[in-house]
Protein backbone atom coordinates (compact mmCIF):
# COMPACT_ATOMS: atom_id res chain seq x y z
CA UNK A 1 0.00 0.00 0.00
CA UNK A 2 1.24 3.54 -0.71
CA UNK A 3 2.32 5.61 1.96
CA UNK A 4 -0.74 7.50 3.17
CA UNK A 5 -1.04 11.17 1.85
CA UNK A 6 -3.12 14.00 4.15
CA UNK A 7 -4.50 15.04 0.58
CA UNK A 8 -6.27 11.66 0.34
CA UNK A 9 -7.66 11.98 4.21
CA UNK A 10 -11.21 12.47 3.04
CA UNK A 11 -11.20 10.16 -0.03
CA UNK A 12 -14.48 8.35 1.64
CA UNK A 13 -16.78 10.05 4.19
CA UNK A 14 -18.93 7.40 6.39
CA UNK A 15 -22.03 9.17 8.72
CA UNK A 16 -23.87 7.13 11.20
CA UNK A 17 -26.79 8.78 12.29
CA UNK A 18 -28.33 7.33 15.37
CA UNK A 19 -31.39 8.52 17.18
CA UNK A 20 -33.00 10.67 20.02
CA UNK A 21 -30.27 11.32 22.73
CA UNK A 22 -28.66 14.47 23.86
CA UNK A 23 -24.53 14.92 24.48
CA UNK A 24 -25.49 15.36 28.11
CA UNK A 25 -27.47 11.59 28.19
CA UNK A 26 -24.34 9.84 26.14
CA UNK A 27 -21.23 11.40 26.50
CA UNK A 28 -21.59 14.19 29.45
CA UNK A 29 -19.34 12.27 31.75
CA UNK A 30 -17.29 11.42 29.03
CA UNK A 31 -14.42 13.21 30.79
CA UNK A 32 -13.98 14.19 34.69
CA UNK A 33 -12.54 17.49 35.20
CA UNK A 34 -9.10 18.60 34.33
CA UNK A 35 -8.50 15.73 32.68
CA UNK A 36 -8.51 17.28 29.47
CA UNK A 37 -7.81 21.13 28.36
CA UNK A 38 -11.59 21.45 27.79
CA UNK A 39 -14.98 19.49 28.16
CA UNK A 40 -17.95 20.80 28.62
CA UNK A 41 -19.91 17.79 29.92
CA UNK A 42 -21.79 17.26 33.63
CA UNK A 43 -19.13 16.36 35.90
CA UNK A 44 -18.25 18.59 38.26
CA UNK A 45 -21.70 20.78 38.03
CA UNK A 46 -24.42 20.93 40.01
CA UNK A 47 -27.74 20.28 37.54
CA UNK A 48 -30.97 20.17 38.21
CA UNK A 49 -34.19 21.25 36.81
CA UNK A 50 -37.23 22.49 38.49
CA UNK A 51 -40.43 20.56 39.54
CA UNK A 52 -43.17 22.33 38.42
CA UNK A 53 -45.80 23.49 41.24
CA UNK A 54 -48.88 21.11 39.57
CA UNK A 55 -46.29 17.94 39.31
CA UNK A 56 -48.10 15.04 41.95
CA UNK A 57 -45.91 13.68 43.77
CA UNK A 58 -42.90 15.94 44.68
CA UNK A 59 -41.64 14.42 48.37
CA UNK A 60 -41.50 17.91 49.20
CA UNK A 61 -38.52 18.47 46.83
CA UNK A 62 -38.40 21.44 44.59
CA UNK A 63 -35.84 20.01 41.96
CA UNK A 64 -34.54 17.06 40.27
CA UNK A 65 -30.39 16.97 40.47
CA UNK A 66 -28.82 15.11 37.45
CA UNK A 67 -27.63 11.88 38.15
CA UNK A 68 -27.10 8.60 36.38
CA UNK A 69 -29.36 6.53 34.26
CA UNK A 70 -30.23 3.05 36.35
CA UNK A 71 -30.39 0.84 33.51
CA UNK A 72 -30.08 0.66 29.68
CA UNK A 73 -33.59 1.87 28.41
CA UNK A 74 -33.95 4.76 30.32
CA UNK A 75 -35.74 7.42 29.70
CA UNK A 76 -38.92 5.01 29.55
CA UNK A 77 -41.39 5.72 28.07
CA UNK A 78 -39.99 7.83 25.39
CA UNK A 79 -39.81 11.61 26.05
CA UNK A 80 -41.67 13.73 23.50
CA UNK A 81 -39.58 15.22 20.59
CA UNK A 82 -42.10 16.82 18.57
CA UNK A 83 -41.24 21.00 18.09
CA UNK A 84 -44.04 21.19 21.15
CA UNK A 85 -42.44 18.99 23.62
CA UNK A 86 -38.73 20.91 22.97
CA UNK A 87 -40.14 24.82 23.28
CA UNK A 88 -41.07 23.37 26.76
CA UNK A 89 -37.98 21.47 27.54
CA UNK A 90 -35.33 24.43 26.24
CA UNK A 91 -37.71 27.60 27.85
CA UNK A 92 -39.96 25.95 30.69
CA UNK A 93 -43.00 27.62 28.69
CA UNK A 94 -46.52 25.86 28.36
CA UNK A 95 -49.02 28.19 26.68
CA UNK A 96 -51.31 28.33 26.81
CA UNK A 97 -51.71 26.61 29.70
CA UNK A 98 -54.27 24.29 28.00
CA UNK A 99 -51.68 22.54 26.52
CA UNK A 100 -50.37 20.92 29.67
CA UNK A 101 -50.77 16.95 29.78
CA UNK A 102 -52.19 17.07 25.83
CA UNK A 103 -50.61 14.71 23.25
CA UNK A 104 -48.78 17.21 20.28
CA UNK A 105 -51.56 16.75 17.92
CA UNK A 106 -53.96 18.59 20.08
CA UNK A 107 -51.38 21.31 21.26
CA UNK A 108 -52.61 25.04 20.49
CA UNK A 109 -50.58 27.81 19.39
CA UNK A 110 -48.15 29.43 20.01
CA UNK A 111 -47.30 26.03 20.97
CA UNK A 112 -45.08 26.62 24.36
CA UNK A 113 -43.30 28.86 22.08
CA UNK A 114 -41.62 31.41 24.19
CA UNK A 115 -42.64 35.26 23.79
CA UNK A 116 -39.36 36.03 22.73
CA UNK A 117 -37.51 33.30 20.91
CA UNK A 118 -34.32 35.00 20.98
CA UNK A 119 -33.64 34.62 24.33
CA UNK A 120 -31.06 32.13 25.33
CA UNK A 121 -33.05 29.00 26.53
CA UNK A 122 -32.83 28.83 30.39
CA UNK A 123 -32.86 24.51 29.81
CA UNK A 124 -34.98 24.31 33.14
CA UNK A 125 -38.02 22.68 31.08
CA UNK A 126 -37.40 18.86 30.37
CA UNK A 127 -39.02 17.96 34.02
CA UNK A 128 -42.53 20.08 33.48
CA UNK A 129 -42.52 18.48 30.00
CA UNK A 130 -41.35 14.88 31.05
CA UNK A 131 -44.63 15.04 33.47
CA UNK A 132 -47.27 16.34 30.81
CA UNK A 133 -45.68 13.49 28.83
CA UNK A 134 -46.57 11.09 31.11
CA UNK A 135 -49.83 12.66 31.77
CA UNK A 136 -50.89 12.10 27.93
CA UNK A 137 -49.65 9.02 27.53
CA UNK A 138 -51.03 7.60 30.82
CA UNK A 139 -53.83 9.47 31.80
CA UNK A 140 -52.42 9.91 35.74
CA UNK A 141 -49.90 11.95 37.11
CA UNK A 142 -46.64 9.99 37.80
CA UNK A 143 -44.53 9.71 40.85
CA UNK A 144 -41.38 11.26 41.42
CA UNK A 145 -39.30 8.21 40.47
CA UNK A 146 -40.78 7.99 37.08
CA UNK A 147 -40.81 11.53 36.12
CA UNK A 148 -37.01 12.17 37.42
CA UNK A 149 -35.00 9.25 35.33
CA UNK A 150 -35.55 12.15 32.43
CA UNK A 151 -32.03 13.98 34.68
CA UNK A 152 -30.24 11.03 33.61
CA UNK A 153 -27.23 10.02 31.59
CA UNK A 154 -24.73 7.45 30.81
CA UNK A 155 -21.41 6.53 32.01
CA UNK A 156 -18.21 5.50 30.04
CA UNK A 157 -18.53 1.95 31.58
CA UNK A 158 -22.48 1.66 30.66
CA UNK A 159 -21.52 2.67 27.15
CA UNK A 160 -18.24 1.46 26.44
CA UNK A 161 -17.83 1.37 22.51
CA UNK A 162 -19.15 4.63 22.10
CA UNK A 163 -16.81 6.20 24.84
CA UNK A 164 -13.67 4.00 23.86
CA UNK A 165 -13.83 5.77 20.45
CA UNK A 166 -14.99 9.09 21.81
CA UNK A 167 -11.84 8.98 24.19
CA UNK A 168 -10.05 6.90 20.75
CA UNK A 169 -10.29 9.71 18.27
CA UNK A 170 -12.33 13.27 18.46
CA UNK A 171 -15.15 14.62 19.95
CA UNK A 172 -17.58 17.52 19.83
CA UNK A 173 -18.70 19.22 22.51
CA UNK A 174 -20.79 21.65 20.47
CA UNK A 175 -22.45 19.79 17.70
CA UNK A 176 -25.90 20.49 17.23
CA UNK A 177 -29.09 19.34 15.64
CA UNK A 178 -30.26 21.67 12.82
CA UNK A 179 -34.57 21.99 14.31
CA UNK A 180 -35.56 22.28 17.91
CA UNK A 181 -37.68 19.14 16.69
CA UNK A 182 -37.95 15.70 15.97
CA UNK A 183 -36.51 13.19 13.16
CA UNK A 184 -37.73 13.54 10.16
CA UNK A 185 -36.83 17.99 9.82
CA UNK A 186 -33.13 16.65 11.29
CA UNK A 187 -32.39 13.92 8.90
CA UNK A 188 -33.44 16.07 6.08
CA UNK A 189 -30.98 18.44 7.21
CA UNK A 190 -28.23 16.27 7.47
CA UNK A 191 -28.29 16.00 3.41
CA UNK A 192 -30.17 19.17 1.88
CA UNK A 193 -30.17 21.72 4.63
CA UNK A 194 -33.70 22.39 4.96
CA UNK A 195 -36.78 20.79 5.60
CA UNK A 196 -38.70 22.30 3.20
CA UNK A 197 -40.37 24.83 5.95
CA UNK A 198 -41.29 21.38 8.01
CA UNK A 199 -41.03 21.00 11.97
CA UNK A 200 -42.90 18.08 12.60
CA UNK A 201 -42.78 14.02 11.15
CA UNK A 202 -46.33 13.42 10.47
CA UNK A 203 -48.15 16.55 10.01
CA UNK A 204 -49.60 15.84 7.08
CA UNK A 205 -48.19 12.09 6.56
CA UNK A 206 -47.16 13.76 3.01
CA UNK A 207 -44.89 16.76 4.23
CA UNK A 208 -42.16 14.85 3.87
CA UNK A 209 -42.60 12.04 1.61
CA UNK A 210 -44.12 13.91 -1.34
CA UNK A 211 -43.37 17.62 -0.61
CA UNK A 212 -40.00 18.01 0.74
CA UNK A 213 -38.71 19.47 -2.56
CA UNK A 214 -35.02 20.63 -0.89
CA UNK A 215 -32.17 19.59 -3.44
CA UNK A 216 -29.73 16.97 -1.88
CA UNK A 217 -26.32 16.32 -1.80
CA UNK A 218 -26.31 13.24 -2.82
CA UNK A 219 -27.44 15.15 -6.05
CA UNK A 220 -24.92 17.70 -6.03
CA UNK A 221 -22.77 14.04 -5.80
CA UNK A 222 -24.41 12.49 -9.04
CA UNK A 223 -23.40 15.44 -11.21
CA UNK A 224 -20.15 15.29 -10.23
CA UNK A 225 -19.90 11.79 -11.34
CA UNK A 226 -19.07 10.79 -7.51
CA UNK A 227 -20.81 7.72 -5.86
CA UNK A 228 -22.75 6.93 -2.40
CA UNK A 229 -24.83 4.50 -1.02
CA UNK A 230 -27.27 4.42 1.80
CA UNK A 231 -26.56 1.23 3.90
CA UNK A 232 -29.95 0.21 6.14
CA UNK A 233 -29.23 -1.97 8.96
CA UNK A 234 -31.52 -5.47 8.57
CA UNK A 235 -34.53 -5.81 9.26
CA UNK A 236 -35.15 -2.43 8.01
CA UNK A 237 -37.85 -3.09 5.07
CA UNK A 238 -37.82 0.78 3.64
CA UNK A 239 -35.24 3.86 3.68
CA UNK A 240 -36.33 6.77 6.31
CA UNK A 241 -33.76 8.70 4.45
CA UNK A 242 -35.28 7.49 0.95
CA UNK A 243 -38.53 8.13 2.13
CA UNK A 244 -37.32 11.85 3.46
CA UNK A 245 -36.16 12.80 0.43
CA UNK A 246 -38.27 10.45 -1.63
CA UNK A 247 -39.26 13.37 -4.45
CA UNK A 248 -35.78 13.87 -5.51
CA UNK A 249 -34.59 10.23 -4.63
CA UNK A 250 -37.64 8.19 -6.01
CA UNK A 251 -35.48 6.89 -8.99
CA UNK A 252 -32.19 5.76 -6.65
CA UNK A 253 -34.42 3.50 -4.34
CA UNK A 254 -33.48 0.52 -6.09
CA UNK A 255 -29.70 0.97 -6.94
CA UNK A 256 -28.54 3.08 -3.89
CA UNK A 257 -29.95 1.59 -0.86
CA UNK A 258 -28.80 -1.35 0.25
CA UNK A 259 -27.80 -3.43 3.67
CA UNK A 260 -25.15 -3.07 6.11
CA UNK A 261 -24.03 -6.77 5.12
CA UNK A 262 -23.00 -4.85 2.12
CA UNK A 263 -21.37 -1.97 3.90
CA UNK A 264 -18.98 -4.49 5.86
CA UNK A 265 -18.20 -6.64 2.13
CA UNK A 266 -17.18 -2.89 0.51
CA UNK A 267 -14.79 -1.91 3.44
CA UNK A 268 -13.06 -5.46 2.82
CA UNK A 269 -13.10 -4.90 -0.65
CA UNK A 270 -11.92 -1.73 -1.11
CA UNK A 271 -15.28 -0.20 -2.77
CA UNK A 272 -16.81 2.21 -0.47
CA UNK A 273 -18.14 5.27 -1.86
CA UNK A 274 -17.06 8.43 -2.17
CA UNK A 275 -19.90 9.11 0.54
CA UNK A 276 -21.74 6.43 2.91
CA UNK A 277 -24.35 7.05 5.07
CA UNK A 278 -25.10 4.49 7.79
CA UNK A 279 -29.07 4.18 8.32
CA UNK A 280 -29.50 1.83 12.23
CA UNK A 281 -32.95 -0.21 11.90
CA UNK A 282 -35.25 2.40 12.76
CA UNK A 283 -38.44 -0.02 12.68
CA UNK A 284 -38.68 -3.42 15.20
CA UNK A 285 -36.01 -4.49 16.94
CA UNK A 286 -34.44 -1.05 16.39
CA UNK A 287 -30.78 -1.04 16.84
CA UNK A 288 -30.66 3.38 16.86
CA UNK A 289 -30.47 3.82 20.39
CA UNK A 290 -33.86 5.42 20.27
CA UNK A 291 -35.53 5.63 24.09
CA UNK A 292 -38.05 2.63 23.64
CA UNK A 293 -41.02 2.94 22.21
CA UNK A 294 -43.72 0.97 23.77
CA UNK A 295 -42.92 0.52 27.47
CA UNK A 296 -45.94 2.11 28.70
CA UNK A 297 -48.02 -0.61 27.46
CA UNK A 298 -45.58 -3.62 29.14
CA UNK A 299 -48.15 -6.53 27.82
CA UNK A 300 -47.75 -5.90 23.96
CA UNK A 301 -44.29 -5.66 23.25
CA UNK A 302 -42.12 -4.05 20.94
CA UNK A 303 -38.59 -3.47 21.55
CA UNK A 304 -35.86 -4.85 22.05
CA UNK A 305 -34.54 -5.42 25.41
CA UNK A 306 -31.70 -2.19 24.80
CA UNK A 307 -31.51 0.12 21.44
CA UNK A 308 -28.30 1.26 23.38
CA UNK A 309 -26.71 -1.67 23.46
CA UNK A 310 -27.89 -3.22 19.66
CA UNK A 311 -26.36 0.62 18.74
CA UNK A 312 -23.27 0.05 20.33
CA UNK A 313 -23.00 -3.36 18.53
CA UNK A 314 -23.78 -1.79 15.34
CA UNK A 315 -21.32 0.75 15.73
CA UNK A 316 -18.45 -1.69 16.52
CA UNK A 317 -19.15 -3.50 13.32
CA UNK A 318 -19.04 -0.65 11.41
CA UNK A 319 -16.07 0.98 13.22
CA UNK A 320 -14.08 -2.64 12.81
CA UNK A 321 -15.05 -2.60 9.05
CA UNK A 322 -13.57 0.51 8.41
CA UNK A 323 -10.14 -0.32 10.92
CA UNK A 324 -9.81 -3.35 8.98
CA UNK A 325 -9.95 -1.92 5.38
CA UNK A 326 -6.22 -2.61 3.55
CA UNK A 327 -7.20 -1.92 -0.18
CA UNK A 328 -4.21 -0.66 -2.08
CA UNK A 329 -6.31 1.32 -4.33
CA UNK A 330 -9.33 1.93 -3.26
CA UNK A 331 -11.20 2.87 0.17
CA UNK A 332 -9.20 1.60 3.47
CA UNK A 333 -8.66 2.89 6.89
CA UNK A 334 -6.35 5.75 5.94
CA UNK A 335 -8.74 7.77 3.53
CA UNK A 336 -11.76 7.43 5.34
CA UNK A 337 -13.69 9.43 7.74
CA UNK A 338 -15.64 8.23 9.96
CA UNK A 339 -18.50 10.61 11.83
CA UNK A 340 -20.88 9.32 14.48
CA UNK A 341 -23.81 11.49 15.44
CA UNK A 342 -27.31 11.80 16.43
CA UNK A 343 -30.11 12.99 14.39
CA UNK A 344 -31.77 14.79 17.69
CA UNK A 345 -31.71 14.84 21.60
CA UNK A 346 -35.69 13.25 21.52
CA UNK A 347 -36.28 15.00 25.19
CA UNK A 348 -33.64 13.83 26.69
CA UNK A 349 -31.80 16.28 28.72
CA UNK A 350 -28.71 18.44 27.81
CA UNK A 351 -27.30 21.71 30.11
CA UNK A 352 -26.00 23.93 26.54
CA UNK A 353 -28.63 26.49 24.96
CA UNK A 354 -28.35 25.76 21.68
CA UNK A 355 -27.62 29.08 19.84
CA UNK A 356 -28.93 31.15 16.84
CA UNK A 357 -28.35 30.05 13.78
CA UNK A 358 -28.98 31.19 10.41
CA UNK A 359 -32.55 30.70 8.29
CA UNK A 360 -31.92 28.12 5.10
CA UNK A 361 -33.56 31.51 3.35
CA UNK A 362 -34.18 34.55 5.35
CA UNK A 363 -36.66 35.47 2.72
CA UNK A 364 -38.74 32.83 3.20
CA UNK A 365 -41.99 32.68 5.02
CA UNK A 366 -42.34 31.28 8.59
CA UNK A 367 -42.44 27.62 8.18
CA UNK A 368 -44.71 25.33 9.78
CA UNK A 369 -46.24 26.37 13.80
CA UNK A 370 -44.90 29.30 12.98
CA UNK A 371 -41.27 28.64 13.24
CA UNK A 372 -38.68 30.28 11.35
CA UNK A 373 -35.73 28.14 11.86
CA UNK A 374 -33.42 30.52 13.62
CA UNK A 375 -33.05 28.88 16.42
CA UNK A 376 -30.65 25.51 16.27
CA UNK A 377 -31.79 22.49 17.70
CA UNK A 378 -30.05 20.97 20.60
CA UNK A 379 -26.59 19.72 21.13
CA UNK A 380 -26.12 16.15 20.60
CA UNK A 381 -23.67 13.67 20.45
CA UNK A 382 -21.11 13.31 17.84
CA UNK A 383 -17.04 12.03 17.32
CA UNK A 384 -14.87 11.91 14.11
CA UNK A 385 -12.79 8.67 13.69
CA UNK A 386 -10.05 9.04 11.21
CA UNK A 387 -6.10 8.09 11.70
CA UNK A 388 -5.66 12.02 11.16
CA UNK A 389 -7.27 12.72 14.41
CA UNK A 390 -4.95 12.69 17.80
CA UNK A 391 -6.58 10.90 20.86
CA UNK A 392 -8.74 12.35 23.28
CA UNK A 393 -9.17 15.31 20.77
CA UNK A 394 -11.84 17.75 21.82
CA UNK A 395 -13.59 19.81 19.76
CA UNK A 396 -15.31 22.75 21.31
CA UNK A 397 -15.98 25.30 18.17
CA UNK A 398 -19.45 25.18 17.46
CA UNK A 399 -20.27 22.20 14.62
CA UNK A 400 -23.97 21.19 13.22
CA UNK A 401 -25.38 18.47 11.09
CA UNK A 402 -24.75 20.47 7.75
CA UNK A 403 -21.35 20.61 8.68
CA UNK A 404 -21.41 17.23 6.24
CA UNK A 405 -22.61 19.22 3.73
CA UNK A 406 -20.07 21.58 3.91
CA UNK A 407 -17.56 19.08 4.49
CA UNK A 408 -18.42 17.59 1.24
CA UNK A 409 -18.48 20.38 -1.25
CA UNK A 410 -15.19 21.68 -0.02
CA UNK A 411 -13.69 17.89 -0.60
CA UNK A 412 -14.53 17.68 -4.05
CA UNK A 413 -15.98 21.16 -5.49
CA UNK A 414 -20.01 20.43 -5.33
CA UNK A 415 -21.09 23.92 -6.30
CA UNK A 416 -22.44 26.67 -3.83
CA UNK A 417 -24.20 25.84 -0.74
CA UNK A 418 -27.38 24.22 -0.75
CA UNK A 419 -29.02 26.48 1.73
CA UNK A 420 -27.90 29.65 4.39
CA UNK A 421 -27.15 27.22 6.59
CA UNK A 422 -24.78 25.21 5.09
CA UNK A 423 -22.92 28.19 3.90
CA UNK A 424 -22.18 28.89 7.51
CA UNK A 425 -21.56 25.17 8.79
CA UNK A 426 -17.76 24.68 9.98
CA UNK A 427 -16.07 21.99 7.22
CA UNK A 428 -14.91 18.92 9.14
CA UNK A 429 -11.21 19.38 7.36
CA UNK A 430 -9.27 21.00 9.93
CA UNK A 431 -10.34 18.47 12.38
CA UNK A 432 -7.78 16.12 11.10
CA UNK A 433 -4.85 17.68 12.63
CA UNK A 434 -2.10 14.76 13.27
CA UNK A 435 1.22 15.28 12.04
CA UNK A 436 1.11 11.74 10.72
CA UNK A 437 -1.34 9.38 11.01
CA UNK A 438 -1.53 7.01 13.40
CA UNK A 439 -1.13 3.34 11.75
CA UNK A 440 -4.71 1.14 12.18
CA UNK A 441 -3.15 -1.62 14.70
CA UNK A 442 -2.41 1.41 16.82
CA UNK A 443 -6.34 2.16 17.25
CA UNK A 444 -8.31 1.65 20.28
CA UNK A 445 -9.65 -1.72 20.10
CA UNK A 446 -13.78 -1.90 20.82
CA UNK A 447 -16.04 -4.44 22.64
CA UNK A 448 -19.35 -4.35 22.98
CA UNK A 449 -21.80 -5.68 25.61
CA UNK A 450 -23.43 -8.90 24.24
CA UNK A 451 -26.92 -7.87 22.28
CA UNK A 452 -29.71 -10.08 23.87
CA UNK A 453 -31.73 -12.39 21.20
CA UNK A 454 -34.50 -10.05 19.58
CA UNK A 455 -36.94 -12.35 17.50
CA UNK A 456 -40.20 -10.34 16.10
CA UNK A 457 -42.09 -13.18 15.33
CA UNK A 458 -42.49 -14.27 19.30
CA UNK A 459 -44.03 -10.67 19.64
CA UNK A 460 -47.86 -10.19 20.21
CA UNK A 461 -48.93 -9.30 16.78
CA UNK A 462 -51.90 -7.46 18.26
CA UNK A 463 -49.25 -5.05 19.32
CA UNK A 464 -50.01 -1.30 18.20
CA UNK A 465 -47.79 0.10 15.54
CA UNK A 466 -46.62 3.41 17.19
CA UNK A 467 -43.89 5.93 16.91
CA UNK A 468 -41.48 5.84 14.54
CA UNK A 469 -43.03 2.68 12.58
CA UNK A 470 -45.75 4.28 12.54
CA UNK A 471 -44.73 7.52 10.80
CA UNK A 472 -43.01 5.35 7.98
CA UNK A 473 -46.07 3.65 6.96
CA UNK A 474 -48.43 6.51 6.58
CA UNK A 475 -45.46 8.37 4.74
CA UNK A 476 -44.82 5.22 2.41
CA UNK A 477 -48.85 5.38 1.80
CA UNK A 478 -49.10 9.18 1.37
CA UNK A 479 -45.97 8.65 -0.90
CA UNK A 480 -48.14 5.56 -2.47
CA UNK A 481 -50.65 7.33 -3.37
CA UNK A 482 -48.94 10.45 -4.83
CA UNK A 483 -47.51 8.17 -7.39
CA UNK A 484 -50.69 6.20 -7.94
CA UNK A 485 -50.17 2.70 -6.44
CA UNK A 486 -52.69 0.80 -4.77
CA UNK A 487 -52.56 1.40 -1.09
CA UNK A 488 -55.18 1.12 1.63
CA UNK A 489 -56.91 3.84 2.73
CA UNK A 490 -56.47 4.65 6.41
CA UNK A 491 -56.66 7.54 9.02
CA UNK A 492 -53.82 8.51 10.92
CA UNK A 493 -55.56 8.33 14.62
CA UNK A 494 -56.67 4.57 13.33
CA UNK A 495 -55.36 1.85 15.43
CA UNK A 496 -53.59 -0.25 13.69
CA UNK A 497 -51.43 -3.63 14.85
CA UNK A 498 -47.57 -3.81 14.81
CA UNK A 499 -47.74 -6.79 11.96
CA UNK A 500 -50.47 -5.14 9.99
CA UNK A 501 -48.49 -1.83 9.49
CA UNK A 502 -45.07 -4.25 8.61
CA UNK A 503 -46.98 -6.01 6.23
CA UNK A 504 -48.72 -3.16 4.29
CA UNK A 505 -45.98 -1.70 4.03
CA UNK A 506 -44.06 -4.75 2.53
CA UNK A 507 -47.05 -4.93 0.29
CA UNK A 508 -47.23 -1.59 -1.25
CA UNK A 509 -43.74 -0.39 -0.91
CA UNK A 510 -41.39 -3.15 0.27
CA UNK A 511 -40.52 -3.48 -4.07
CA UNK A 512 -38.82 -0.15 -4.33
CA UNK A 513 -36.16 -0.99 -2.42
CA UNK A 514 -35.16 -4.36 -3.76
CA UNK A 515 -32.04 -3.87 -2.31
CA UNK A 516 -33.20 -4.32 1.20
CA UNK A 517 -35.51 -6.75 0.89
CA UNK A 518 -33.61 -9.40 -0.86
CA UNK A 519 -33.99 -8.27 -4.37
Amino acid sequence: MPLPDRANALDHVVVVMFENRSFDNLLGRLYQPGEVASFDGVAGRELSNPIPSWAGDTGGRTAVPYGVAAGMDTPKPDPGEEYQHVNTQLFGVIDPPGNRGKAPVDMAAPYNAPADPRQPPPMDGFVADYISTLIAETGRSPGYDEYAQIMTGYTPEQMPVLATLARGFASFDRWFCEVPSQTFANRSFLHAASSSGYVVNMDPADSFPVLNSAETIFERLDAQGLSWRVYCDPPSHISVTGLIHARRLLDKFATHFVTTDRFIQDAAGGSLPAYSFVEPNLLYGHNDMHPDFDVIYPDLPFDPPSSLIGGEALLARIYDAVRSGSSARGSNAWNTLLLVTFDEHGGTYDHVPPPAVAPPDPKAPAGQMGFTFERSGVRVPALAISPWIPEQTVISEEYRHTSVIRTLRDRWGLGPPLTGRDATARGLAPVLSAGRPRPPEQWPAVTPRPVPPFHPSALDPGARLRSLPRVALFGVLALAKSLGMDAPGLRQDEDISRADGIEIILNVFGHMFPGLNGG
